[in-house]
């Protein structure tokens, strides 16, 4: 196999290659969010509730998170690019299913589990293939602002499209919509080569695989369950808490017996890695809990419709391109500390706008906010990611590109789940539940902010980068 990263031909891979891989990422984010602005749609339509359609999206992010990291080991046995298009085909079928279905069971089904399972075979792959095609950091951190800005995008212009889309068709249109572009992104991988080769004799933790993803759904519906029963909601988060630590004991048990876990220890020892993995999960659960929110109250309490709901996100999206486009331009003059630092200081400050005006009477005072929480999630973004993944060794790509989007899209389940559980125990109607749900937010964009802090400066971080060709 001929090979297509830049050390092996001494002059970078053709940006062509980028283009599937940022489509990927911007499909799977967009689905994250477009169904919040189809809440009363397609509650109507399938004779459910607004809160059965918000658990459907948070399924979707939550299956997402609990099959990422098994399928990004399964990438060292299948390759990378099986592995990308199997999932793109896994997605296909889930979206066609969803603009069929006649009820929440079906939707469940194909956007919640073949969605959200297709997502997780596909988007391990784009994050070890940009590692792997592009190794110069300012090539690479610009490879990752791409596929950053079009999954920014995604998720931002998701209620804008999604909005549009279901206003002249219908929401099952937008369904219609994903299937046509996994179709596109299907023919344009055709050209991608797996700069590795495969090994299908590794061993495969089928028990850790089970162990992760049954801890974490059943510590997410904990956060689900608390709008109706607070003592089985801490009752199922414990339990979820059990299981992930039992999932850390049956690890340490193969790595001592001389076998290969699921998840290997080590991932967790590099102290810059970790304290990156968790500005990524505020990211995200700052930009999916801050979609649902905002495209929740505008449509349940304000009674505003889809497309109307849709525009106002516009802001959020061209912030997001605006920060995320440079973000190549700026890790140059900036530290990646610097950027992450800041994006989280100007979401805080968008997240301050939004509740200054949840009183205000029409949408368009939303735009300011959502501005800048585009800005500041689109600055951090791509350098979170580049310091997670240019942490280890391409050995261990295809674990810790897993462990990167596990961490982020949990962070989107958390966002979706901990914003809809605080407007279901709210008083519906009142502005209290869209402060209610905001106050964490802004919380988590403090907290973002101190464990930001911690990263290590430029020098330390250029210094530290161990990929090596």
């Amino acid at each position: 196999m001929v090979s297509t990263r830049s050390d092996a031909q001494g002059t970078p891979p053709g940006w062509w290659l980028l283009l599937p891989l940022a489509l990927a990422q911007f499909i799977c984010s967009f689905a994250g969010s477009n169904m919040n602005v189809m809440l009363n749609d397609m509650s109507h339509d399938l004779d459910t509730t607004v809160q059965g359609i918000q658990i459907s999206i948070t399924l979707f992010l939550l299956v997402m998170a609990a099959l990422m990291i098994p399928f990004g080991k399964l990438t060292v046995q299948l390759g990378r690019k099986t592995c990308f298009v199997l999932g793109l085909a896994v997605y296909g079928v889930g979206a066609i299913l969803s603009a069929l279905s006649p009820g929440l069971g079906v939707l469940i089904l194909g956007n919640s589990i073949l969605e959200g399972a297709g997502t997780a075979l596909l988007i391990p792959p784009v994050y070890i293939l940009v590692t792997l095609y592009w190794t110069g950091l300012s090539e690479r951190v610009r490879a990752f602002g791409i596929v950053s800005a079009a999954g920014g995008i995604g998720a931002a212009t998701g209620p804008l499209i999604g909005g549009w889309i279901t206003a002249t068709f219908s929401w099952r249109a937008a369904f219609g919509f994903q299937a046509l572009i996994i179709a596109i992104i299907l023919l344009l991988a055709l050209r991608l080569k797996d700069p590795l080769p495969r090994e299908p004799g590794r061993p495969f933790d089928v028990s850790g695989a089970v162990l992760s993803a049954i801890g974490l759904i059943v510590f997410v519906f904990g956060i689900l369950a608390a709008d109706n029963n607070l003592l089985l909601s801490l009752g199922l988060m414990a339990l979820g808490a059990a299981v992930i630590a039992l999932f850390f004991w049956w690890v340490r048990r193969l790595e001592k017996a001389g076998r290969e876990p699921l998840l290997s220890t080590a991932l967790f020892h590099n102290r810059v890695s970790n304290l990156a993995l968790v500005t990524q999960n505020f990211q995200w659960l700052l930009l999916m809990g801050t979609s649902m929110l905002v495209a929740s109250h505008l449509q349940v309490v304000r009674q505003y419709d889809a497309i109307e709901t849709g525009i106002i996100f516009s802001a959020a999206t061209l912030g997001i391109l605006v920060s995320s486009l440079a973000a190549g331009a700026l890790v140059r003059r900036f530290s990646q500390r610097s950027l992450i630092i800041t994006g989280f200081v100007i979401t805080g400050v968008g997240l301050v706008l939004l509740l200054l005006v949840g009183a205000v009477p029409g949408a368009w005072p939303f735009a300011p906010g959502l501005l800048a929480i585009g800005l500041g999630l689109g600055l951090m973004l791509t350098p979170s990611v580049n310091v997670v993944q240019s942490s280890f060794s391409e050995a261990q790509q295809g674990e810790i590109s897993g462990l990167s989007r596990s961490v982020s899209n949990l962070g989107s389940s958390f966002g979706t789940a901990i914003v809809g559980t605080l407007l279901a125990v709210s008083f519906a109607g009142q502005s209290n539940q869209y402060v209610a749900a905001l106050v964490p937010l802004i919380a988590v964009a403090i907290a973002g902010i101190a464990v930001a802090a911690f990263l290590p400066g430029r020098a330390a971080l250029r210094g530290a980068d161990p990929v090596r060709r």
